[in-house]
């Protein structure tokens, strides 16, 4: 469902005297239908990056994203690939709605917008009717233990776990065979934690295609089958200017993609 190869990101820091700060070194990765891969390394090794260069919002240095797109009336026999890196932005916009969705770790919250239309917005961009679309999300809040008294009500007024579940919910409604996930427990107790695992382990079992950031040990074992294991970045380094002695290349990084049972 998805393949990267030899991914790399650099960020210039024009502030900085234009400080290059490797993020993303020759990163590999392959995910199929049914997976839940993890992204495992310290903090800083990229992982946040990796998911936002895999959804489009970071524009990589270099290499190749993958995506297969679902199979339509278009294109009934074989799902066609496309390439994300230097996509257009129509092009990476319509893999959002039908092919790649993502749960980041705090929600963008609108104001006066109640809590049922967030989550149903995605099936209603899709051309989902209000009445459908209402009744999915209703019954994912409801699965989530989002009180029905809340319903309606503006995100940015509820506390952070509650605004989690319903990011949660704004995820996971527009079935996208690929889901991106940052952190989705993190703000949950133990309790809603479990829900969430179920959720994620009902989507493997449909067949979706998830890879995500867990720093929850037992998220990790409840629900990954395989991990891509992330190294810290290298030294940043000065740009070089002529005349000036050259820096010394940095050792590349090693993202290793290790099969582990589930």
């Amino acid at each position: 469902m998805i393949s990267v190869r030899g991914l790399g990101k650099t960020f210039t820091l024009h502030n900085q005297g234009g400080v290059r700060l490797p993020v993303l070194d020759s990163v590999d990765l392959d995910a199929a239908a049914g997976d839940c891969l993890i992204l495992s390394g310290p903090s800083g090794a990229g992982k946040s990056t990796l998911l936002r260069c895999l959804y489009g919002n970071y524009l990589p240095t270099e290499g190749s994203i993958r995506i297969r797109m679902p199979a339509s009336a278009t294109a009934p026999a074989n799902a066609p690939w496309l390439e994300l890196v230097g996509a257009s932005e129509q092009a990476v916009l319509h893999a959002r709605q039908i092919a790649i969705g993502y749960v980041s770790q705090f929600l963008r919250a609108i104001p006066r917008i109640g809590a049922l239309h967030v989550v149903a917005e995605p099936l209603l961009q899709r051309g989902a009717s209000r009445p459908e679309a209402e009744a999915r999300a209703a019954a994912l809040l409801e699965r989530l233990r989002l009180p029905g008294r809340l319903w309606h009500l503006p995100p940015a007024t509820f506390s952070g776990g509650e605004q989690q579940r319903v990011n949660i919910a704004r995820g996971f409604i527009g079935e996208q065979p690929i889901l991106l996930l940052d952190e989705p427990t993190a703000s949950l107790d133990a309790e809603n934690a479990a829900i969430v695992i179920e959720l994620m382990r009902d989507a493997c079992a449909a067949g979706r295609c998830l890879i995500g950031i867990f720093h929850d040990r037992a998220v990790r074992e409840a629900v990954g089958t395989r991990t891509l294991a992330m190294n810290a970045p290298d030294t940043a380094t000065q740009p070089h200017s002529p005349g000036a002695r050259a820096p010394s290349q940095p050792p590349q990084r090693n993202a290793a993609d290790a099969a582990q049972p589930g």
